[in-house]
């Protein structure tokens, strides 16, 4: 097994291909969620029906509950309606689902169809896994096994990234005024107490200070989401910011404890960020 990465110049919006028991599976990320194509690894099963092996996954009622339980904890746009008429109907023998349906009709985005030479059916990680498992108990553990070695391979590269590109960063963060609106407000008590509905909202609102709804509605020019007008300390911040919760969740803290540390931490790893800033910027002009 091994992970191929192609230059994203040459397909864009895609990412590295993995090779799971000799098929290739394609991923590609769109606004922080990880996609992998489901109609790929349908192929391992039978190449040549692909679409009607995804079609009969979906008809199944254990798979509509599994995605509409999981685009009610990440998708405050789901139509839950709408939802539960597929529920009521999933397995029947006359019940049918198309992935085009089931987007359109649900909003959800947990699973997205792309037209053209790369094109196909793709799921969001955690669903590509469950559908793995359904092929195939075997090509599952192949394939998460394959995915963590992707990941692990990104981080590295990320890794360096950031460290290329903190030098970048020290000659955008120059004033006193940049300096103190990049550093998070302290949440109030009724903007940790409320009850939202994903994760990363959690994360939005403990360093940027509001939801990505919140952000859209506020920025109705502006393309893209709230992250992806996130400079270079505010990215490190959110990938540190997104383990800390990861580790609060595993130890059972409550929604409003997790978003009141998780605002804490970005207030104080902002400050850190934005000091070791100056501080170079400082070291470049005495040098210069």
């Amino acid at each position: 097994m091994s992970v191929v990465v192609h230059n994203k110049e040459q397909i864009q919006g895609m990412k590295a291909r993995l090779q799971v028991l000799e098929q290739e599976i394609k991923t590609y990320a769109e606004q922080t969620i990880e996609y992998i194509s489901i109609t790929d690894i349908a192929r391992y099963k039978n190449p040549e029906r692909t679409d009607i092996i995804v079609g009969n996954w979906l008809r199944n009622r254990n798979t509509i509950e599994f995605l509409g339980v999981w685009e009610q904890l990440n998708n405050p746009d789901f139509k839950p309606i709408e939802f539960d008429g597929f529920r009521k109907q999933a397995g029947l023998n006359s019940f049918t689902l198309t992935p085009k349906q089931w987007i359109e009709q649900t909003k959800a985005i947990g699973l997205t169809s792309k037209s053209g030479r790369y094109g196909g059916t793709y799921a969001q990680k955690d669903i590509a896994f469950e559908f793995a498992s359904w092929i195939s108990v075997e090509f599952k553990l192949y394939l998460i096994k394959e995915f963590q070695r992707l990941k692990e391979h990104e981080f590295k590269q990320l890794g360096w990234d950031i460290r290329r590109n903190l030098a970048k960063i020290n000659y955008l963060i120059h004033t006193d005024a940049i300096r103190e609106n990049l550093i998070p407000d302290q949440l109030t008590p009724q903007q940790i107490n409320q009850i939202y509905a994903s994760e990363a909202d959690i994360l939005n609102l403990a360093l940027f200070g509001v939801t990505a709804r919140q952000w859209r509605d506020e920025n109705p020019s502006l393309s893209g989401n709230i992250r992806d007008h996130a400079n270079m300390s505010q990215l490190v911040c959110l990938a540190n910011l997104e383990s800390m919760n990861a580790h609060f969740i595993e130890e059972g803290f409550p929604q409003s404890a997790r978003l009141k540390k998780l605002n804490e931490l970005a207030i104080r790893q902002m400050r850190i960020l934005i000091h070791r800033g100056n501080n170079r910027l400082q070291e470049n002009r005495v040098e210069d």
